[in-house]
Order: structure tokens, then C-alpha cells, then sequence
């Protein structure tokens, strides 16, 4: 199965594509914001380095949250529109998921909310231990304590040394965004559903009174 993996939920924005277990070209860019302006010209780009055409796609994978309110949005809102136009499936991936495909074992994704909060989400080999949820550090870290119960684990995400100090014995890996080629892994693997954003807050932009 080829499928198009995207993620602009994060401090990043990723593309990948995928032909079952074989990645055929990738590509990711570091920004805090202008995930709009380069998500379109970074699908064609990595479509064209793969030599794969946008009719040969069978299915299309995109973080949906949490993260940045604009930029979940943003890669939802392409993969919408890229999916009516050519007839395809779409599949969701939570951003906390894709992180944590980072590494094996028990790893707990962590990301940076702001306001003294992170969002935080477990997994063993993959499977999910816990929902996703916005927790304060030392709730978070509590949390953490208790689903390990002294075992090793890994805590990934920008929000992982916030927590390294609770959890001074865990491997730490410090990523912004998510890597696409785990995104399109992921939805390779499981059934198309609509897409929605996942929201664990409100977000932080008020309207006006």
C-alpha cells in the first residue's frame, strides 16, 4: 500500500511516502509557524523524489492533534482536500502516538502545552496505556511512576525535558514534530475514519469581546 504521511501538528513540517515497510522519500523542516505556505510544495517535492504519482496513492495518513490549534488544522484541512480529490481514504494518527514510534519498549510521548502543562500519553511496544490528556509536570509525573512501576522507559517529545528531572533514570528524546514515515506507517495499519482534530484544551487565541 502507498501511502502519504503528513504531520504539521508541531514545531514541524513533515511529508513522507511509503510503500509498505519501505520508505521512498521523506522530507522535514523545523518551523513554529508557515506550515500552511509549505505543505503543499513539500508533497510534491517528496511525491517526485519517490517517482510516484498522485493517482498511484492508496491512502493518506496525517497527525490530528494535539498540538498547535493552527497547524493540526492546517494538515488536516490538506488531507481532506487531497483525499476528495482523488477518490481516497484518509487516516488519523495522534501526534502522541507518532512520537512515541520514535523507540521500543515503554515510552511515554510528552509535548510542551505551555501554561505549565504538557500533554502526555503512554505506550508499551506500541499498544496504548493510557488516553491522551493535558497534565500538569508533577501530575504528569506521577502518572509516568505509576504506569512504570521502576521499569526502564523513554520519554520523547519537546516536552520530555521537562519531566527528566522527575524521572531522572529515563532515556530522553528530544523531538519537535513528528516523523512523517512513522505517520504513514501507522495508517497503513489501521481503518480510514473521518477526520477530526483531537483537542485535549482550548485553545489559547480568544475572540474578541
Amino acid at each position: 500500500m502507498i501511502v502519504l504521511g503528513l504531520d504539521t501538528c508541531l514545531a514541524s513540517c513533515a511529508v513522507a511516502v511509503a510503500d509498505g515497510g519501505r520508505v521512498l522519500a521523506s522530507a522535514r523542516e523545523v518551523m513554529a509557524r508557515g506550515h500552511q505556505e509549505r505543505l503543499a510544495p513539500m508533497a510534491r517535492a517528496v511525491m517526485a523524489e519517490a517517482g510516484v504519482s498522485f493517482d498511484r496513492l492508496e491512502r493518506i495518513g496525517v497527525t490530528v492533534g494535539p498540538g498547535s490549534f493552527t497547524g493540526l488544522r492546517v494538515g488536516i484541512a490538506f488531507a481532506k482536500g487531497l483525499a476528495s480529490a482523488l477518490s481516497l481514504p484518509a487516516a488519523g494518527v495522534g501526534t502522541l502516538e507518532a512520537l512515541a514510534a520514535e523507540a521500543a519498549g515503554l515510552v511515554f510521548a510528552i509535548v510542551d502545552a505551555r501554561r505549565g502543562q504538557v500533554y502526555l500519553q503512554g505506550f508499551e511496544d506500541g499498544r496504548a496505556v493510557m488516553a491522551p490528556d493535558a497534565l500538569g509536570a508533577e501530575t504528569a509525573a506521577a502518572r509516568i511512576a505509576e504506569l512504570a512501576m521502576g521499569r526502564a522507559l523513554t520519554l520523547v517529545g519537546s516536552g520530555a525535558p521537562l519531566l527528566a528531572g522527575f524521572v531522572p533514570d529515563a532515556r530522553i528524546i528530544l523531538a519537535e514534530g513528528c516523523d512523517a514515515r512513522h505517520v504513514a506507517r501507522l495508517a497503513a495499519a489501521r481503518d480510514p475514519a473521518p477526520l477530526r482534530p483531537l483537542y485535549l484544551r482550548a485553545p489559547d487565541a480568544k475572540l474578541p469581546a
